[in-house]
């Protein structure tokens, strides 16, 4: 398309293409009898335009973090957009089509219409209505789509690309830059509805934390920590279908938003849900990634990430509303908006929302103590480290890969389990240390492995709650071996069962406040209920 000089002109221009488009599409609908809507919406970097498919282009524009002007540079980000999204979208998009313009000046989508004058992205046109921030509007996005969605990003996350580019992009300094790239467009951008003090506070705070934690970020670094992610994971990007999801629109147009710590997409997503008033679902949500990843040094940058991401935002909706030619009412929106995730990088900074405890989950094989872990991991919306799955990380299987030998053998023997213990107890201080509760999975059998869990609370001064699962012989042995043939973290057999009780230390150490006793040999609802008279747990729903 040839170059034009002022903004009028730019618009004009554009605006031709996009009606003539959308008039095609509507003959196009017609034809197919498709009864939705086709319509146009505008983003602060694209237009799309929604038919029987889906065709984004991209706005020749020119913004603090991205360069829109030149035709070749918008060519090149929608071929990186299609080739960069099919990873978590493979169904939804399609490729990359040419906008030709015909002899009489019409543009057109159809082949062989005339010179190319732009080009799209063509996408699958996904229901609006399994969108899951519109799911979460409705009281409709649960707890399983949470937890399908921390797993799926863990074993994306896992699969991306990393190397020595993409590494340096997490290092303390390249993330300081961006931090300060944020707090420059928003001065420049911010007028007088962000207060000037506000936007110092917390820029003195990320700057003071990245240069306090330096080692954390070049420790993550080092463990593979910093990948190709996503780079904007909220949830109007992801699309719920009757089994599984996609997630739409990764940042194409540079690398270096994408290029992160994987604690970056997921405390998107975390502060995406907080916004929208649902902080249990954003802990959990960070909880079970924590989990499927082996990664509770997350904890460690989580708090920072939330906040520099919601700087992000509010760096975007600032933009949008200064931008030239935007509508008064947009404008007042996006100021709102801006607000808004202030207040939230605020909040991440001062987190004071979580009563922080330890629950130490103890008791035999078999005797119900990691149902009771999971389910009170579900009413906390707390972490819940294993030494089942820790123990196997350590060795490098999966968390269902049998790795048992015997009692007190192999994986098991007595100075492997002090080391997975004292693992265990790290990760749980981890998660201490970032002011939230953690709920600890482990037999216990021992008063030295328990007086060290009740150590780790003492250490952040937090209080400590063991919860002792108990259940007749005969019940945890018939447990045993209905579990025989199945997948499944434990490695117990009915044949280690007499052994392992004969080595249990009886509890008589702890005070009563801090021992609580759960009949394990009812339902786990049962059980639960016993626990949730001693412990509180998280009203749902919580806005922080």
């Amino acid at each position: 398309m040839a170059a034009v000089s002022t903004y009028e002109e730019v618009w004009t221009v554009r605006r031709r293409m996009v009606d003539d488009l959308l008039t095609e599409l509507r003959e196009r609908a017609a034809r197919a009898h498709d009864p939705r809507e086709v319509k146009l919406i505008e983003t602060h970097i694209s237009w799309v335009l929604l038919g029987p498919e889906v065709y984004k282009i991209k706005k020749p524009v020119t913004l603090p973090f991205l360069d829109f002007s030149s035709f070749e540079a918008r060519e090149r980000a929608c071929r990186n957009e299609v080739r960069i999204n099919r990873r978590l979208a493979p169904r939804t998009y399609l490729g990359v089509v040419p906008i030709r313009r015909r002899s009489d000046g019409r543009y057109t989508l159809r082949a062989g219409g005339g010179a190319i004058a732009e080009w799209a992205v063509q996408m699958t046109r996904l229901d609006d209505e399994r969108r899951a921030d519109v799911l979460l509007e409705r009281g409709e996005l649960r707890r399983e789509h949470v937890d399908a969605l921390a797993f799926a990003i863990a074993a994306f996350h896992a699969d991306s690309a990393s190397g020595p580019r993409i590494v340096s992009c997490g290092a303390p300094d390249a993330v300081e830059r961006n931090v300060r790239d944020n707090f420059v467009s928003l001065r420049e951008s911010g007028g007088d509805f962000v207060a000037a003090e506000t936007l110092a506070g917390l820029a003195r705070w990320q700057i003071s934390f990245l240069t306090e934690h330096r080692d954390v970020f070049e420790q993550r670094m080092l463990a593979g920590a910093v990948r190709d992610g996503h780079g904007d994971l909220r949830l109007e990007h992801v699309f719920f279908h009757a089994s599984d999801f996609e997630v739409i629109d990764g940042i194409e147009f540079d690398d270096r938003y994408r290029f992160a710590d994987v604690c970056a997409d997921v405390s998107f997503l975390a502060m995406d849900l907080a916004r929208l008033g649902r902080v249990d679902l954003a802990e959990r949500f960070v909880a079970m990634y924590a989990r499927a990843a082996n990664d509770f040094d997350l904890y460690r940058v989580l708090d920072f990430y939330e906040s520099y991401r919601a700087c992000v935002r509010a760096k975007i909706a600032a933009s949008t509303a200064t931008s030239p030619g935007a509508p008064e009412h947009v404008a007042e929106a996006a100021r709102a908006e801006a607000r808004r995730y202030l207040l939230l990088a605020e909040a991440a900074r001062r987190r004071s929302v979580l009563e922080p405890v330890v629950v130490a989950v103890a008791g035999g094989i078999a005797s119900g103590k990691s149902t009771l872990a999971e389910r009170l991991g579900e009413e906390l919306s707390a972490p819940v480290v294993d030494a089942d799955r820790t123990r196997k990380h350590m060795i490098g299987v999966a968390p269902t890969a049998p790795a048992a030998a015997g009692a007190w053998q192999g994986a098991y023997d007595q100075a492997f389990s002090t080391r997975v213990y004292a693992e265990v107890l790290r990760r749980a201080g981890l998660v201490l240390a970032s002011g939230r509760p953690v709920i600890i999975d482990a037999s216990f059998r021992t008063a030295a492995a328990r007086a060290a869990a009740r150590e780790i609370a003492q250490a952040h001064g937090v209080p400590f709650r063991l919860l002792e699962c108990t259940a007749p012989m005969e019940v945890c042995r018939a447990r045993l071996e209905a579990r025989q043939g199945r997948a499944h973290v434990s490695d117990a057999t009915p044949e280690i069962l007499d052994a392992f009780a004969a080595g249990y230390e009886p509890i008589v150490e702890l005070a009563p406040a801090e021992h609580i006793r759960v009949d394990t040999s009812g339902t786990a609802d049962d059980a639960l209920a016993q626990a949730k008279r001693e412990i509180a747990t998280w009203p749902r729903g919580l806005v922080g």
